[in-house]
């Protein structure tokens, strides 16, 4: 299934156009793996009508990749075609192959051509120096290592100031999950968001015919499920010793989020914990987050941060599936009731928290708000602990909210504690302890709110917003 990528596409189709800086484009084009990248531009190219190259390096010997690759320009069998014993041999017998064709040449996953042979790209850059840029031809690179991917880009890299467009693809977002998934409710939608993200393949393998309960259970528990296996596939792919990763991102997927608490948890010595860290940053698994009330000017070097996954999928799996690991081997179905009584706080603390933070940078960039924000984040100290604070520094504005995905209609009683009892304490965090600040206030629930509670939130201004509201508003967005 193709969903959306419209933005995606408008780009790939309007390289085609250029004229400038020549015909020929060299394109980068990354993300995580299974967000679609070798769909969108296998999509793209057979949408043009031009002649299409696709070629994915594989983990093998350099010469078999060579070979491989010159049997796809040719459009022959790699059995019958030439050997090579350079990537400069073989990218310039290549370009006089396509010499004068308009072609579109799609080299995917390129850092395994890298790997295997570390003069691919600088023989590539030379290749395109001497042959490709004068050409009609369109190279797309693709890549999966998303870090390694963005160092092409730097001026250590062979191919510095040779791109002419790059595109970092990301995730679906939420309401692309309509098209996955018709008959399923904006409650069942936002919790397979806050299992699987907007991540095309990981929808794909669920089953929109059956509920939520029964994918769980039939589809990602199921013995031999790609579920099981993907975060240790993916991770074993990237780092040299996935153990120490693996035990790290447990830690902060069973809810330890400081330095000193997933150091304990994952048994690392603090003194190495924060390289393992960076790593996990850098394959953008795990994020740092700090309070939005943290002045701009203090955030590069507070110690307020905490560590958090920040793929939907590996929070579910690490939460509910790692430590659980020889049950579900051995009876998934007990594990079933076990994610289905704290799948709600999971759905409520992640995705819908987090989505409420999108509707509200969306609505205050459309002027729907009483600020348009700056930072959009959350609040937490030793005092108080508030799910989303939106700020304007320059108009000393704040937006203060509270989430909550409980099954109830919110009473008044959660509209006077954070407005009466949070906000003088959030104030405090706040330069000058918040004096002469324009306060706001925000509520969401998934089920709505009860006539007391709006008439609470009416006396004080607030806005309200239900789950039907968000899903309705962030449509009309995307839309």
């Amino acid at each position: 299934m193709f969903v959306n990528r419209q933005a995606e596409l408008a780009f790939l189709d309007s390289v085609l156009q250029r004229s400038r800086p020549g015909p020929a484009q060299l394109l980068l084009i990354y993300g995580r793996r299974r967000v679609g990248k070798t769909v969108l531009l296998r999509h793209w190219a057979e949408a043009t009508g031009l002649p299409c190259i696709y070629w994915a390096a594989a983990k093998e010997p350099a010469p078999l990749q060579r070979r491989k690759f010159f049997a796809r320009v040719l459009g022959g069998e790699a059995q019958d075609t030439a050997t090579f014993d350079s990537w400069e041999a073989c990218l310039r017998a290549s370009a006089a192959a396509l010499a004068g064709q308009r072609v579109i040449l799609i080299l995917d996953e390129i850092t395994y051509a890298a790997d295997s042979d570390p003069a691919f790209l600088s023989s590539l850059q030379h290749a395109w120096d001497q042959h490709f840029k004068n050409s009609q031809a369109v190279i797309a690179l693709s890549g999966s290592h998303v870090r390694t991917m963005e160092l092409l880009m730097t001026q250590q890299s062979p191919l510095f100031g040779r791109f002419t467009g790059q595109w970092h693809l990301r995730p679906l977002s939420f309401v692309h999950l309509r098209e996955f998934f018709p008959t399923w409710s904006a409650a069942e939608r936002m919790a397979a968001y806050a299992i699987v993200g907007g991540v095309p393949a990981y929808l794909e393998w669920l089953d929109p015919q059956r509920t939520l309960n029964a994918n769980i259970l039939e589809v990602m528990l199921a013995p031999g499920s790609m579920f099981l296996a993907e975060p240790t596939f993916l991770l074993y792919d990237e780092v040299r010793d996935p153990r120490v990763h693996l035990a790290i991102l447990q830690a902060i997927g069973m809810g330890f989020h400081t330095l000193g608490e997933i150091a304990n948890a994952a048994f690392v010595s603090k003194t190495h914990i924060t390289q393992y860290l960076a790593r996990l940053q850098e394959l953008r698994l795990v994020e740092r987050r700090l309070p939005a009330t943290v002045a701009p000017a203090q955030r590069r070097r507070s110690r307020r941060g905490r560590y958090h996954l920040s793929d939907a999928y590996f929070r579910f799996y690490f939460r509910f599936i790692a430590p659980r690991q020889d049950e579900v081997a051995y009876r998934p179905d007990r594990v079933l009731p076990i994610i289905r009584d704290g799948l709600r706080a999971f759905v409520g603390l992640t995705a819908f928290e987090e989505l409420c933070r999108v509707w509200v940078v969306q609505q205050g960039e459309n002027n729907q708000l009483p600020l348009i924000p700056s930072v959009v984040g959350s609040h937490w100290d030793r005092s108080v602990q508030v799910d989303i604070v939106a700020i304007n520094w320059r108009d000393k504005a704040v937006l203060l909210g509270e989430c909550k995905w409980g099954d109830k209609a919110v009473g008044r009683s959660v509209i006077t504690e954070l407005i009466q009892r949070k906000t003088p304490k959030l104030l405090k965090a706040l330069p000058d302890g918040g004096a002469g600040w324009q306060v706001h206030h925000a509520f969401f629930a998934r089920t709505g709110f009860t006539p007391a509670a709006r008439a609470e939130a009416a006396s004080a201004q607030a806005i309200l917003v239900d789950l039907a509201q968000l899903d309705r508003d962030m449509t009309s967005i995307e839309d």
